[in-house]
C-alpha cells in the first residue's frame, strides 16, 4: 500500500496524491510531501524512488531490509535506516519481532519504507491529518516525530519485561520447573535483541544531532539530540533488565542444585538406613546355623525374634549416629 499526504501553507490538506503530480508538488519549496510505502511490492516501489534522483546503492539498500541502523549522507537527501521492535503475543510466552525502517529525508519531503504496519507511524499520519501544524516546521521536523513515536514505542515492551520479570521471580522461589527457564531464556533473548537496536540506533540519532547537515534544520538538532537522550536511558535501562534477567537464572539454577541435592540427601539416608538390614538378611540368609553345632540347640521362634529385633533396632542406632554427625 503507498498512501501519500501533502501540505502546503494556508491550503487543505491533500491525500491522497497521484505519482504522476510528486514532481510538481516538489517544486514548491514551502510545502511538504510524506509518501509512505507499506509492504509494497519492489516492482511499484522502485519507479517511485528513481524518479526522486536518489542513488542506485540507496534504493538496493531499502528494498533489501537486512541493515543495521545506519545513516548516509548524499547531500541533497539523507538516507536512514531504523529498526523498531513490536510484541508478538500469540505464542506463550510472549515474544518480540524486529523490522527495519528505510527513511528519505529531503528539503520538502519524507519517504518511509516498511514491511509491516508501524503503530507509532500510523498514530503521526493520523495526527497530520488532523492538525496541519504538524507540517508548519519542516521535513526534519517531521522526522523527529515519526522517530520520537518509534522510541516511545519501546517502554510498553520494558514495563512487559519488567512484569514478567517480577512473575519469573516468584515462580522461581515458588515451584520453578521448565516453562520458568523458558520464560528466562525469551527474556534474555528480547534483552539482547533490543541491545542490538539501541547501541547502532543511538549512534544514528547522535549523528543527526551534532553533525552538519543540509536537509536537517540546526535549531531542530536539539529534538534529535532529546531522542538520543531516550535511547541513552532506554540503553541503561535494557542493562539493568538484563542483570535482573541473569541474577534470575543464577538464582533458578541454585534453586534447581539445591532440590537436586535434598532428594539426593534424601535417598542417600534411605539407601543407608537399608544397608544393615541388607547385611542382615544376607548374613542369616546362608546356612549358617546348619553349619554350626553351637547353635543347633537354638529354637526357630528364638532365632526369628533376636533377628528381627537387630534388624529393627540397627536403623534406629544408625539414625541417631548420622544425626549426631549433623549429616541428617
Amino acid at each position: 500500500m503507498i498512501r501519500t499526504i501533502y501540505f502546503s501553507p494556508k491550503k487543505p490538506t491533500r491525500t491522497p496524491i497521484s505519482p504522476e503530480e510528486f514532481s510538481r508538488l516538489l517544486r514548491d519549496k514551502r510545502g511538504l510531501l510524506w509518501i509512505d510505502f507499506i509492504a509494497e511490492p519492489d516492482e511499484a516501489t522502485l519507479p517511485v524512488l528513481q524518479n526522486f534522483g536518489f542513488h542506485q546503492l540507496a534504493i538496493d539498500d531499502a528494498l533489501q531490509q537486512t541493515h543495521a541502523p545506519k545513516i548516509d549522507d548524499w547531500g541533497d537527501y539523507l538516507y536512514i535506516v531504523l529498526n523498531y521492535m513490536r510484541l508478538v503475543e500469540q505464542n506463550e510466552p510472549w515474544d518480540t519481532e524486529i523490522d527495519e525502517l528505510d527513511i528519505f529525508l529531503g528539503r520538502n519531503y519524507v519517504i518511509t519504507h516498511h514491511d509491516n504496519p508501524i503503530p507509532s507511524i500510523d498514530d503521526v499520519w493520523n495526527a497530520c491529518q488532523r492538525d496541519p501544524r504538524y507540517s508548519q516546521d519542516g521535513a526534519d521536523h517531521l522526522l523527529y516525530k515519526i522517530i520520537d513515536g518509534i522510541v516511545m514505542n519501546y517502554m510498553p515492551i520494558v514495563e512487559k519485561i519488567d512484569e514478567e520479570i517480577d512473575l519469573v521471580e516468584d515462580q522461581v522461589f515458588d515451584r520453578p520447573n521448565s516453562q520458568t527457564l523458558l520464560r528466562l531464556f525469551t527474556l534474555k533473548r528480547v534483552l539482547l535483541a533490543m541491545r542490538r537496536i539501541l547501541l547502532p540506533q543511538r549512534e544514528v540519532l547522535n549523528k543527526m544531532a551534532r553533525d552538519d547537515y543540509q536537509v536537517i534544520d540546526r535549531k531542530d538538532r536539539i529534538f534529535f539530540r532529546d531522542i538520543y537522550d531516550h535511547l541513552v536511558r532506554l540503553h541503561d535501562v535494557n542493562e539493568s533488565l538484563r542483570d535482573l534477567v541473569g541474577g534470575a537464572l543464577d538464582t533458578y539454577l541454585s534453586v534447581i542444585n539445591n532440590r537436586m541435592n535434598e532428594v539426593m540427601k534424601t535417598l542417600t539416608i534411605i539407601t543407608t538406613l537399608f544397608m544393615p538390614l541388607t547385611f542382615v538378611t544376607g548374613f542369616f540368609g546362608m546356612n549358617f546355623f546348619a553349619a554350626n553345632p553351637p547353635y543347633e540347640n537354638w529354637t526357630l521362634p528364638a532365632m526369628f525374634y533376636a533377628t528381627l529385633i537387630l534388624m529393627l533396632l540397627t536403623p534406629v542406632f544408625m539414625f541417631f549416629w548420622m544425626r549426631r554427625r549433623t549429616w541428617v
